[in-house]
């Protein structure tokens, strides 16, 4: 098919540049891209017939991470103070 509607996966390092050039930044298409990976995040983990466990530990995974990524400079600098 074009080169618009192939997945990232499926292009290659050459197309690369010319695929990143079809893509919809906007906020419209920035939020139908979110929605159409998540759809498929949860369609591939969670909404299966066997094996819900390892799509939400994942899911829990990532917020743990991310929340401690958020946190950390609060962390860090709240250690400088007390040592400094």
């Amino acid at each position: 098919g074009p080169l618009s509607e192939r997945p990232l996966m499926e292009v290659r390092l050459g197309e690369l540049h010319t695929w990143i050039s079809t893509c919809d930044f906007s906020l419209q298409g920035l939020l139908g891209a979110a929605q159409k990976a998540w759809n498929s995040y949860y369609a591939k983990y969670i909404n299966v017939r066997r094996g819900g466990p390892p799509g939400i530990s994942m899911l829990l995974a990532g917020y743990c991470l991310l929340s401690y990524s958020w946190n950390y400079q609060h962390f860090k600098r709240h250690r400088w103070r007390k040592y400094h």
